[in-house]
Order: C-alpha cells, then sequence, then structure tokens
C-alpha cells in the first residue's frame, strides 16, 4: 500500500466537554485503563518524550510511563544519556501518547525535574534483577565499540553484585513532568476530529476546544 493511498476512518468514539471531568490527569488515568483493556495495544504507558538540545534542535524517544499522579507524570533513566543532559540543560518537555485501536492521542507540554532520590531508590528496588544490572552495565547514549562489551559489562556487574541486592547507580533515576498543557484528541470520521485543551493557570484548569 503506498503512503499516499493509505487512511483509516476513526470511528470508535467522541470527546464532549461534559463528560471529560475538570483534571486532566485523572482523565489521562482513565484513558490509560481504557487502553490497557483495549485487545492490540501492547504497552499502554508507552509515551513519546522530546527534549530540547542546546543547538535548539528537538530529540524524541519511547520511554515507559511509570508512575501518574496530581504532581504528573513520572518515568526513569540515566542522568548522563542524551535525555538527561538536555533536560539538565533545558527542563523543557513535551509526552505524547498515542493507542492507535482506541484512536486516540493525548499530547502533554511542561517542565520536568529529578524525582526525590528515595522515590528513585523504591522503584529502582521493584525492577527485575536483570534490569538492574543493565543501569550498571550500560553507559547509555554511548558510544559502544562492539555488542560483546555491553555483554561483557553486564556479566561483570552480575558477578559483582552476586549473591547481594543490586543498588540504583547514582546515575540513574526518576524524572517527574510537571504539565502545563494537556490535550486529549479523539479520531472523528472525515478527519472532522475531536480536541479538549487542558491549560494550567493559576486557578486550576481551563478547558477549550480547539479546531482538527
Amino acid at each position: 500500500m503506498s503512503l499516499e493511498s493509505s487512511r483509516n476512518s476513526y470511528d470508535v468514539g467522541s470527546l464532549d466537554e461534559a463528560t471529560i471531568g475538570l483534571d486532566p490527569l485523572v482523565t489521562l488515568r482513565e484513558w490509560i485503563d481504557r487502553a490497557y483493556a483495549t485487545e492490540g495495544i501492547g504497552e499502554a504507558n508507552a509515551m513519546c518524550v522530546a527534549s530540547v538540545g542546546e543547538n535548539g534542535a528537538p530529540s524524541a524517544r519511547i520511554v515507559l510511563l511509570r508512575g501518574l499522579d496530581d504532581r504528573g507524570l513520572a518515568f526513569y533513566s540515566s542522568y548522563f544519556s542524551r535525555k538527561g543532559v538536555e533536560l539538565d540543560k533545558n527542563p523543557r518537555v513535551a509526552a505524547v501518547f498515542y493507542w492507535a485501536p482506541l484512536h486516540r492521542q493525548v499530547r502533554v507540554e511542561g517542565t520536568v525535574t529529578m524525582l526525590a532520590e528515595d522515590e528513585s531508590d523504591t522503584y529502582f528496588a521493584s525492577r527485575p534483577r536483570g534490569h538492574q544490572l543493565s543501569a550498571w552495565a550500560s553507559e547509555q547514549s554511548e558510544i559502544l565499540d562492539r555488542r560483546e562489551t555491553l555483554d561483557e559489562r553486564l556479566a561483570h556487574f552480575a558477578e559483582r553484585f552476586e549473591g547481594d541486592e543490586v543498588p540504583r547507580p547514582h546515575s540513574w533515576g526518576g524524572y517527574l513532568i510537571a504539565p502545563a498543557r494537556i490535550e486529549f484528541w479523539q479520531g472523528r470520521p472525515n478527519r472532522m476530529h475531536d480536541r479538549l485543551e487542558f491549560t494550567r493557570t493559576n486557578r486550576g484548569w481551563t478547558l477549550r476546544r480547539l479546531q482538527p
């Protein structure tokens, strides 16, 4: 099928100001729960996070949402990865969720801060042991001479921590996105999509409808 002729009909649902609720973070949780319950969606918590480099160019990658509460959205990474370095220099960030079977998208824009160490420790302790070891073995985003080097590093740390709990590396931890804007998108027939945008103000959230 050609790119020019590939089209889907978006006819699963609609969005209404009267029923979306007053708190977009609560609605986001509801949408994620719906996505988890929908067949054909592998990782409902996958989101594309975009940061900005020193040259002003954006960079984006898929990460997994690991926390959602009234503070915002949490995810975890190496502080020394490309995104970690970029977020340290410029905390402005954007994130996007997309669930194709539901014809739904959520866009989030805001600023990011590092989570407290005890919160990062708690999450790290919950990870499978292999995932913990990989946080030690991989110097994320650094150039690798050969794949075998990474495997050797993983074996080294597996031996180093054998019989012990794996501590969280100080170079790895959590980030919290405090949203200033959240947009809910629902595909509709004939590209007449529903877009409802929440914007944070000093008095809370304001809601407005955007044209598709």
